[in-house]
C-alpha cells in the first residue's frame, strides 16, 4: 500500500493519443508526479517528450518497469496488446490502470480477472465516460428517483470517424475486438452503471457504410463498422439502446443520454454539459449546466472525465481501497460488445449466457 502523504509516482505504457491525455492529466493531479513513459514508436516518444518535459523515456516498457521507481502504471497501448503487457505489468507490484477495452477476447479478459483476484495493489479499468461531471450528475438524478423506475435507457454517440493511429491498427477487428468493443464498451459499462442491473440478451444491427471503404493496408480492406443500433435487455426488466454513428461530425450533441421511467425523464447532453430533468405532470422541464474547469477540459477530449477518474484511482491507491471500476466490470463490458458483434454478424439475438454471464 502506498503511504499516506507521499507523492504518487506514475509511469505510462503507450504514448499515443490516450496515453498523452493521461500524461497531461497526471500533471494536473494533486500530490502526483509523472516520472516515465514507454513506447516502441519513436514518433510517439517525441510526442511524449513535448507533452511532459523531463520524464524518462523508454522504447521497451519492460525496461521501464524494471528500472523506474513508480507507484502506479497506466497502460494505454493498442487493444490487442493489453494481455501481453499485463502479464509483465502484473508482476511489477505496481498499482495499475488499464485503458479500455480490458482485452479483445473473453478468454484474455477472464485470465485478467483471475490474475488480479487476490492482488493487494489496485487494478482499475479505464472507463472514463462514468467520470465526466455532467454524466455524474445525470447518474445522481437517476439514482435519486427523478425518473422513477427506469424502463428505457439510451445512449447516442454521433461523432467523427476513427482517427489515424500508428500502423492504423484500429482499422481491423482482430486488433480492436470490433467497433462495438473498441468504441462501445464505454457505453455498455454505462448501461450497467446507470441501471445497476446485468444484461441478459443483446440484439444488434450495424455495418461499414461510409468510412474506410477506400482504404487499403497491405492489400487488406478495413473491416470495422461505422454505425450500429444495439438493444440490450436487462435482468431488472429495463431495456437499453445504443445508437452509434461515426460519420456524424455535423451534430450539435456528440453524446446524448436519456433515462425514462414511470415518473419522468433525465437527459445528459455533451459537450454542452447540460442535464435536463422533467417529471410527468409536474411543472416545467428544467436544464442545469454542469461546469468543468477550463484547464481540465483542455487536458483531454473526454469532458474532464480522465482527470476525475485518475483522481478517484489515486484515492484508491492512497487509501488502500478496492477499485471502483474492476477487472470484472471490464470483462462484462467487453462481453457485451462481443455479444453485439456476434448478433450483428449472425442476425440473431445473443444471450449473455453464451459468454458464461
Amino acid at each position: 500500500m502506498t503511504a499516506m502523504g507521499r507523492r504518487i509516482r506514475y509511469s505510462i505504457i503507450g504514448t499515443g493519443m490516450m496515453g498523452i491525455e493521461h500524461m497531461r492529466n497526471v500533471t494536473l493531479l494533486p500530490d502526483a508526479e509523472l516520472v516515465a513513459a514507454a513506447d516502441p514508436n519513436e514518433r510517439s516518444r517525441i510526442w511524449a517528450a513535448s507533452a511532459a518535459k523531463g520524464i524518462a523515456l523508454y522504447g521497451d516498457y519492460r525496461e521501464m518497469l524494471d528500472k523506474v521507481d513508480a507507484d502506479a502504471v497506466i497502460i494505454a497501448t493498442p487493444n490487442h496488446t493489453h494481455a501481453t503487457v499485463l502479464k509483465d505489468a502484473l508482476q511489477s507490484g505496481k498499482h495499475i490502470l488499464c485503458e479500455k477495452p480490458l482485452c479483445t477476447t473473453i478468454e484474455d479478459c477472464r485470465w485478467v480477472v483471475d490474475a488480479v483476484r487476490d492482488r493487494r495493489e489496485v487494478f482499475w479499468v479505464g472507463m472514463e465516460y462514468r467520470y465526466a461531471p455532467p454524466v455524474g450528475r445525470f447518474v445522481e438524478e437517476v439514482r435519486s428517483g427523478t425518473a422513477g423506475r427506469v424502463r428505457m435507457f439510451s445512449i447516442r454517440e454521433h461523432r467523427f470517424p476513427f482517427l489515424p493511429k500508428v500502423g492504423d491498427w484500429n482499422r481491423f477487428n482482430r486488433n480492436t475486438g470490433g467497433t462495438l468493443v473498441e468504441k462501445s464498451c464505454h457505453h455498455f459499462d454505462l448501461m450497467r452503471h446507470v441501471l445497476q442491473a446485468e444484461p441478459v440478451r443483446v440484439f444488434a444491427s450495424g455495418a461499414m457504410d461510409v468510412n474506410h471503404r477506400d482504404e487499403r493496408y497491405g492489400g487488406e480492406v478495413p473491416d470495422i463498422i461505422d454505425n450500429a443500433y444495439v438493444v440490450v435487455d436487462f435482468d431488472n426488466g429495463a431495456r437499453a439502446l445504443h445508437d452509434l454513428c461515426m460519420f456524424a461530425e455535423a451534430s450539435r450533441h456528440a453524446q446524448e443520454l436519456s433515462a425514462v421511467g414511470d415518473r419522468g425523464k433525465v437527459e445528459c447532453l455533451l459537450p454542452e454539459g447540460s442535464v435536463v430533468t422533467g417529471r410527468r405532470g409536474q411543472g416545467p422541464v428544467e436544464s442545469l449546466h454542469v461546469e468543468v474547469q477550463d484547464e481540465i477540459l483542455r487536458a483531454g477530449s473526454h469532458h474532464g472525465a480522465t482527470y476525475y477518474e485518475l483522481l478517484d484511482f489515486q484515492a484508491a491507491v492512497r487509501g488502500g481501497r478496492p477499485a471502483r471500476v474492476t477487472a470484472l466490470d471490464g470483462l462484462k463490458a467487453v462481453a457485451m460488445g462481443l455479444a453485439a458483434q456476434r448478433s450483428m454478424d449472425e442476425g440473431r439475438p445473443v444471450a449473455m449466457s453464451e459468454f458464461g454471464l
